[in-house]
């Protein structure tokens, strides 16, 4: 018998999962910042006990599942880098993924992103960087408002109307350039429509010199677990929108047969 989990008489057993759900507090916090974090900022943010998230936080220091800055900052620590890095080898979406994201950058000469939702927030999963000179400011794990992004909405577009509103009511915020939709009904709405079309285009809502054009990537259910988007300089779809929405789908379509979810 494992006599470590098993408390002394009249006293009450510490509980695993108390502290697992801490950690995952700590982590969450973190990756909804994007940022560095200060421990007393980590626990003011996740609402825990001053003396606790210090502790945890060292603890997690010693595993590597965090990191200590100089500045005292803390940030995601390398072992959870190889973590996700065994996870993501073992699933064939994201292999597939990576094949078509490839294929269709050599193909229209632009940077291609395969994006998925994490809760209010659109994650960068994997990244083909164009060969010209243009540049996306977002790269590899860069975390945006779902209302930003033509893929943030093509991800919810699936749920029901009402879970839809919810998510935009918690998540929507003004965007750089202002031009970003904020109305949760609308954005409700919007996410609803480009989802049945199969295709959104987001020109200037984030950046005003930037385009991307989005098409959804669905199982048998219908859910859209992650997009693939071509990210481009907006002149060059004013002149030419028709080639690259067509490549986009089409590259949707292709990922959705590898994976043995269309025809």
């Amino acid at each position: 018998m494992n006599t470590e989990t098993l408390a002394p008489p009249g006293r009450k057993r510490k509980s695993r999962v108390s502290s697992l759900t801490r950690m995952t507090q700590i982590l969450d916090h973190l990756l909804e910042s994007g940022e560095p974090l200060s421990p007393y900022a980590i626990a003011k943010g996740t609402g825990a006990p001053v003396s606790t998230v210090y502790v945890t936080i060292d603890e997690m220091v010693n595993a590597r599942l965090l990191s200590r800055n100089a500045d005292g900052s803390i940030w995601i620590g390398d072992r959870l880098y190889y973590y996700g890095l065994a996870y993501s080898s073992k699933l064939q979406l994201f292999e597939e993924a990576k094949r078509e994201m490839t294929e269709l950058r050599d193909e229209v000469k632009e940077t291609v992103q395969i994006c998925a939702r994490d809760r209010t927030s659109l994650v960068v999963q994997q990244m083909a960087t164009g060969p010209g000179q243009f540049r996306v400011a977002s790269d590899i794990g860069s975390r945006l408002p779902l209302n930003w992004t033509a893929s943030g909405l093509l991800l919810i577009g699936h749920l029901p109307m009402d879970e839809r509103i919810a998510l935009m009511k918690d998540s929507a915020v003004e965007s750089p350039t202002g031009r970003a939709e904020t109305d949760p009904t609308r954005l409700a709405e919007i996410a609803g429509k480009v989802y049945q079309d199969r295709l959104a285009i987001q020109d200037g809502q984030a950046d005003e010199l930037v385009c991307c054009i989005a098409s959804p990537v669905c199982n048998e259910e219908g859910e859209c677990l992650v997009t693939i988007s071509v990210v481009l300089a907006n002149s060059k779809v004013e002149k030419n929108a028709d080639y690259y929405i067509a490549a986009v789908t089409r590259a949707s379509q292709r990922l959705e047969r590898r994976m043995g979810w269309l025809g």
